[in-house]
């Protein structure tokens, strides 16, 4: 199993298929636009922007189970990146990452690098899922650990 076997809904309501990332190394990070991380996204984009052209795909997950950080319509939270941060990589639809009603693929990262808790939730918006070229998953990075602290690692793995 790999997180290639998933698709995910599109900000516009499409399905998006994780396949078509297969060869890529990725980087998931469920995001939120008013949060204290949320100037993350800047972190985000600049490592996206020098990674892309060697393989790099970063793909947002807003999600609003933590504090109603992210209350907007997937359109609004479409503005918001763009117009607030210039990002460039997709965020997706809005999601779960926790509970019930988690997404899938949520449900498959949290088992796959659980954490450094008795729980394998989620614990914040801005949670990193880093994802090797074939698909598994490699490293689960906290909120707190910025883009650039990870940086090197990923790009250890676009090298």
């Amino acid at each position: 199993m790999t997180v290639h076997k998933f698709s995910v809904a599109t900000a516009d309501g499409a399905t998006r298929s994780l396949s078509d990332y297969a060869g890529k190394v990725l980087l998931i990070v469920n995001v939120a636009s008013k949060c204290g991380l949320t100037p993350q996204y800047e972190g985000l984009e600049s490592l996206y922007r020098a990674g892309k052209d060697r393989g790099l795909e970063i793909l947002g997950f807003p999600c609003n189970q933590f504090g109603g950080q992210e209350p907007g319509t997937n359109a609004e939270i479409q503005e918001f990146c763009s117009t607030t941060f210039d990002v460039t990589f997709p965020v997706l639809a809005k999601v779960d990452v926790n509970g019930p009603d988690a997404d899938p693929l949520y449900s498959y990262l949290r088992a796959e690098a659980p954490g450094d808790t008795d729980s394998d939730d989620v614990k914040w918006n801005f949670t990193k899922f880093l994802i090797g070229r074939d698909g598994k998953v490699l490293r689960r990075f906290e909120p707190t650990v910025t883009p650039e602290e990870i940086q090197p690692e990923v790009d250890a793995l676009l090298d």
